[in-house]
């Protein structure tokens, strides 16, 4: 990010928003770039004619925060490995944002502008003249002097305004929307993280619950501890109770789901597509570092030639147990993580066919009663076959971490894997590199050589890189039953995971932030706005457009190719009942007639764009 020495405050940016809705167009004009054609809609926007007042700004201002260099984010990593003997962390893009907008700096305002609620100082541009003036007529002192008065005036008027509870509410969002989320770069109020919002009768108490993405997220801590500062500055606030929660478990997509995955955040499949690189030491550990950080986990061992997970981890119960009720599996489950393995189904050794494997990944998959998880991690096998596509089919997996060694052999196979997931349209988040290196007689040796972790980054453009050591504590981990982080959850190898499980809560977020709000309709416009996940490209469909555009079996026939819907079969009014995310490829749309149509975004980047949006007969907030 870059950094300025002079940022807009809140209060500037709710004056530039003001002026922004009385001079702007009433319709703005989107530009058609990319593969689709542009068209021109029947209503063009009139650029004399002004925005009304009721009606929101179509050029908002984005919350900028500001970070000096001192204000490190808790959550950014090690630019460059460690001197010394611990595990490090490489990352490939810039730093997070801070959490709090910094205080614009005090300038002289004219005497007729209005002090703002909360005692927020308005950063608005003096002509020189006007400061010229203001210097010449006001020595130091009394500058200084008017100053204070100026500040304890500004006090005691926000004090005064507060006269009813809904007053105080606005004030308590106004200093909580200083508090800026680095991972989807904009305040806690607008993600909606502020619930259960109470004053006192006395108007002198405050109570809220803020509810996160994820129990796990890593700055948690800090957001509780920004809200009680920001609201107890407040000059009528005595008390502050702030409540810290998370988001009930369950999936982004509105896809059909299994009922066994029904209530899962997050997929996260850890693959190499490489035999003996560590996918099954960095699957657990991973695992279990979630855990650590507050998360409900379950682990899914999808090898059944080979289940590594009855060696690595030692629960109680080494066997699975059906519901005779339900039906379901029971998972089992070590140190509060669930977990699945052919190896917990007492068959002993696996001598089956390909088709008859993908039949036991799915059911040992989805059959299983997982409960409420938010992160499961799947253990992927080596290669890119059956049950690879079966996953990638049956489970709506959120994103992938590679592992790989510093060998050539094993980047040539990591390759074929990230590509695979590329397919899919799995994001890949990070790499892990293990074995990379051992430290002895104060130097550091790389017995296999370097450049593999970061040649699988530089050619896939993976962002985050992290370094494994050679420990011969981490490979006795994998024998004894008990992962390296729990046997040691303060050395070097941990502090590795537990920046790899930051790096995976963040990218899960940010993933499934892009993907809910990819594709919506907004009802002000009568446009469908789609923004494809990683494109900072943002462009208007027109609804119709979009329904008579669809190749399913429904409309297309699958023999000969022929349109089976015509185009006078879809009204010019159509509009979309309901938009779902289906993945991180498509979305479900479902119209007025009943058809669910599946959308992917491929499709959509080739559809005929709107210019000029059309006009709606009555403002409606944008829905989804």
């Amino acid at each position: 990010m870059r950094h300025h020495e002079h940022e807009p405050s809140i209060a500037t940016a709710c004056v530039c928003h003001a002026l922004a809705v009385r001079a702007a167009p009433l319709w703005p004009i989107v530009k058609a770039s990319g593969r689709g054609r542009a068209t021109k809609s029947t209503q063009p926007a009139d650029p004399e004619r002004p925005l009304p007042p009721s009606l929101p700004s179509p050029h908002p201002l984005p919350l900028c925060p500001v970070r000096s260099p001192s204000q490190a984010s808790p959550r950014a990593a090690s630019s460059s490995p460690s001197p010394s003997g611990s595990a490090a962390m490489r990352t490939f893009h810039a730093a997070s944002a801070s959490f709090l907008a910094p205080p614009a700096p005090h300038l002289h305002l004219p005497p007729v502008a209005p002090a703002l609620r909360g005692g927020l100082s308005a950063k608005v541009p003096v002509p020189a003249a006007v400061a010229s003036r203001s210097r010449s007529c006001f020595p130091p002192s009394r500058r200084a002097s008017r100053r204070r008065r100026c500040s304890r005036a500004a006090s005691s008027g926000a004090a005064a305004t507060v006269t009813s509870a809904d007053d105080a509410k606005k004030d308590v969002l106004i200093a909580l929307s200083q508090i800026i989320d680095p991972d989807f770069g904009t305040d806690i109020v607008s993600c909606g993280f502020v619930k259960d919002l109470e004053i006192s009768d006395a108007l002198d108490k405050v109570s809220f619950r803020l509810e996160l993405t994820t129990p796990a997220c890593p700055i948690k801590d800090e957001f509780e501890q920004k809200a009680n500062e920001v609201v107890a500055a407040l000059p009528w606030v005595k008390k502050v109770e702030v409540t810290m929660s998370a988001q009930t478990a369950q999936p982004v997509y509105g896809g059909e789901l299994p009922e066994g995955l029904q209530k899962i955040s997050n997929i996260i499949a850890v693959s190499s597509c490489k035999g003996g690189v560590g996918k099954s030491t960095v699957a657990v550990n991973l695992a279990y570092t979630l855990a650590g950080m507050g998360a409900r986990v379950g682990i899914f061992d999808a090898d059944v030639f080979g289940p590594s997970l009855p060696t690595m981890v030692s629960p109680e119960n080494r066997l699975l147990v059906m519901n005779p009720e339900s039906r379901a599996i029971l998972p089992t489950e070590y140190l509060g993580v669930k977990m699945v393995s052919f190896g917990f189904a007492g068959q002993g050794r696996a001598i089956m066919r390909g088709p008859m494997v993908s039949g036991v990944i799915n059911q040992l998959l989805t059959t299983t009663d997982w409960g409420e998880l938010d992160y499961l991690v799947i253990d992927m096998p080596p290669g890119t076959g059956d049950i690879h596509l079966t996953l990638c089919q049956v489970a709506p997996l959120t994103a992938a971490v590679i592992v790989t060694t510093p060998q050539k052999l094993a980047f040539i196979d990591v390759a074929k894997g990230v590509r695979m997931f590329s397919k899919l349209k799995v994001p890949c988040v990070a790499v892990v590199e293990n074995m990379c290196y051992f430290d002895a007689d104060g130097k550091r040796y790389y017995p296999f050589g370097q450049g593999s972790g970061t040649q699988v980054v530089q050619q896939f453009g993976i962002p985050h890189l992290f370094d494994l050591p050679i420990r011969p504590t981490l490979s006795a981990s994998g024998d004894t039953g008990i992962p390296e982080v729990v046997a040691d959850p303060q050395g070097d190898v941990a502090k590795t995971f537990q920046n790899l499980g930051v790096c995976v809560v963040q990218q899960c977020a940010k993933i499934r932030q892009q993907v809910s709000t990819a594709v919506s309709y907004d009802r002000s416009i009568r446009a469908i706005r789609v923004k494809v996940p990683d494109s900072d490209e943002e462009f208007l469909l027109h609804p119709a457009t979009v329904r008579r555009n669809d190749r399913s079996a429904q409309s297309v026939d699958e023999w000969t190719g022929e349109q089976k819907i015509q185009y006078s079969d879809v009204p010019d009014d159509i509009e979309p009942e309901e938009i779902r995310p289906m993945g991180n490829y498509a979305v479900s749309i479902t119209w007025p007639d009943g058809f669910s149509q599946i959308a992917p975004y491929d499709q959509l980047e080739m559809l005929e764009r709107l210019v000029d949006a059309p006009r709606a007969a009555t403002p409606a907030v944008a829905s989804s």
